[in-house]
């Protein structure tokens, strides 16, 4: 199950950045040669870097790849050090459930309102369901990353 959550992520991930950069592109393309920009394009590259985000959270709590400053732990004595970086774990996965949690409440107060964005008209709660969607995965990850140390 793991498996197919990090590959549809994955390649999400991966046609997200592509849509990133072709939208981009265009833009660019019809700004500068046409005079003519792409409608939307900047609130349709907002939206995507905002899902992209998302869309990697759990991958990067998957791999153990977020910043860490561990100073502190390498200091003390490796029986603490690890205990210190445990903890830290614990807190990182409390956070972001508690980002879940909160991202679903909006994302369901938008839906009941019909949020929409201001140029496009695309309806923001399916993104800030998302969000909370991978919020939970990365913190499932981060949980399972401490059950692993």
């Amino acid at each position: 199950m793991i498996r197919i959550i990090t590959g549809g992520l994955e390649i999400f991930s991966g046609l997200l950045l592509v849509a990133l950069m072709l939208v981009t592109g265009i833009d660019v393309v019809g700004r500068y040669l046409f005079d003519t920009p792409l409608p939307g394009a900047f609130e349709t590259t907002e939206l995507m870097l905002g899902a992209l985000v998302f869309a990697a959270l759990p991958l990067v709590s998957r791999a153990g790849s977020h910043v860490e400053v561990d100073i502190l732990a390498t200091l003390l004595p490796e029986r603490i050090g690890t205990r210190l970086l445990w903890l830290a774990s614990v807190i990182a996965a409390g956070v972001l459930l508690v980002f879940a949690l909160r991202l679903l409440a909006l994302g369901l107060q938008q839906a009941e309102d019909g949020t929409r964005s201001i140029s496009l008209g695309i309806p923001f709660a399916p993104i800030a369901i998302f969000g909370a969607l991978s919020c939970l995965v990365a913190a499932i990850f981060g949980f399972l990353r401490v059950a692993g140390r």
